[in-house]
């Protein structure tokens, strides 16, 4: 299994989703309590569920792991946990990988910088407030220290294309996997 970390807007899902479409390592499909954006699909991008249904999902002991990130609620349920799957977390989520004790499980951190990261925001159309929140909270979440335990770090700054993090990432997988 891949498991992608990495601030907000660092190219975590556009990693996976190109990952689906090139090598047919699908993305583990995560429950949020957060709006759905433009274009986005319940059951394909997210499985949206109001607060209420998240708490119940907690109680149920459905996740592997989940967190609050922004004000809203992020989990992956361990219906979803399989080999050749990916799966976009934050960096608690990874220590809840880890603790599987997977020896499948490679995890790695997409590095970009503020600047890159605030650029493909607008670019996605996320509003200023969001921006500014998004890069506030990764600035504590996403300290050096909370991601010890990755496999790799890769740089995926806007010199680095999606393309290429991508077949750096599968590459590595695929190695590991024989």
């Amino acid at each position: 299994m891949i498991v992608l970390a990495g601030a907000s807007a660092s190219g975590k899902t556009e990693v996976a989703k190109l990952l689906a479409k090139k090598y047919g390592i699908t993305k583990i499909v995560t429950t949020t309590t957060r709006e759905k954006r433009t274009g986005e699909v319940d059951g394909v991008d997210y499985f949206f569920v109001s607060k209420e249904e998240f708490e119940k999902m907690i109680l149920e002991d459905k996740f592997v792991e989940y967190t609050l990130y922004n004000g809203q609620m992020y989990g992956s349920t361990k219906d979803q946990i399989a080999n050749d799957k990916c799966v976009v977390i934050d960096p608690a989520g990874l220590r809840s990988y880890i603790a599987l004790g997977n020896k499948n499980i490679v995890t790695f951190y997409l590095e970009a910088d503020e600047k890159t990261r605030i650029e493909r925001m607008i670019q996605r159309g996320d509003k200023p407030d969001k921006i500014k929140s998004r890069i506030e909270n990764d600035r504590i979440a996403f300290k050096k220290e909370n991601i010890a335990t990755v496999d790799y770090v890769i740089d995926s700054n806007k010199g680095n294309s999606v393309e290429k993090v991508t077949d750096q990432v599968y590459k590595i997988y695929t190695s590991l996997q024989k």
